[in-house]
């Protein structure tokens, strides 16, 4: 039986002593990165999970979707994912995991959300986000400086972390492992975060949630967190001190036992 499955185009690894009706876990990473991201966290996890780690659309091996919409990246990887699953998202991921939810909640079991917002950028009624010219910024720098451009978004999200250096080095390395997204994948990622809000569809996914959030992101604030776990029917929230938008690589042990305490009910 499988038990991980990296960035989706590396051989799965057999483990005899997973149980057969051992929960199947996708992972779902973020907008710049890919599957590789989540190698150590997917390692952790894989004793007592079948773990598969999916590249969105565009990413890695896996072809873009058209349309390029929230929407579209929901259902290319619900077509890829088993019939029923646990579902942990990052950041965009998380975002692609509430859509996913709430159109096929026969197929998500349980959904685990870790830096996620429902809506990246500040509005009129929503101030718990970045201003809207920060990522029209990266849009605009894309063209000029592809490479130059993710590398400083990969520093936004290590920003304010107490262990800043370290997540930093992981994301660069992960990031360069498979090699980096196309330019226009990422420009269409970027109008997702820009342009969707799921506030309104919040209380439409009822699927036992957990919202992990850290308490020092500079990307999406914390506050972002726990308005998303109060909004959805069945969730509950955790803070996560002294981390920034990637916990999982500031603090893997806390959130590893985190995800398994929820993942295992």
């Amino acid at each position: 039986m499988s038990r991980f499955r990296q960035a989706d185009s590396k051989p799965e690894t057999r483990n005899s002593e997973l149980q057969h009706d051992s929960p199947d876990v996708v992972l779902l990473h973020g907008w710049g990165l890919n599957a590789a991201i989540w190698a150590d966290l997917a390692a952790r996890l894989a004793p007592r999970f079948r773990v598969r780690a999916l590249d969105l659309p565009g990413y890695g091996t896996c072809p873009a979707c058209r349309p390029y919409t929230l929407r579209g990246l929901a259902g290319a990887v619900a077509r890829r994912a088993p019939r029923r699953c646990h579902v942990v998202g990052w950041s965009l991921g998380g975002q692609v995991a509430l859509a996913w939810a709430r159109r096929a909640p026969r197929q998500v079991g349980r959904l685990a959300l870790i830096s996620t917002t429902p809506s990246f950028v500040q509005r009129a009624d929503w101030p718990c986000a970045v201003a809207p010219q920060v990522l029209e910024e990266f849009a605009r720098a894309l063209a000029a400086d592809h490479p130059g451009t993710l590398r400083r978004f990969l520093a936004l999200q290590a920003r304010g972390d107490e262990r800043g250096r370290q997540v930093v080095a992981a994301l660069k390395r992960r990031l360069l492992e498979p090699g980096a997204p196309p330019a226009p994948v990422l420009e269409q990622g970027l109008k997702i975060l820009l342009t969707v809000d799921l506030r309104a569809e919040l209380a439409e996914v009822t699927q036992p949630a957990l919202v992990l959030h850290g308490e020092r992101d500079r990307l999406t604030p914390v506050a972002a967190g726990r308005y998303l776990a109060q909004a959805l029917p069945a969730a509950r929230f955790v803070p996560l001190t002294g981390c920034a938008h990637a916990p999982f690589l500031s603090q893997p042990e806390r959130v590893t036992e985190a995800l398994q305490e929820f993942l295992d009910e």
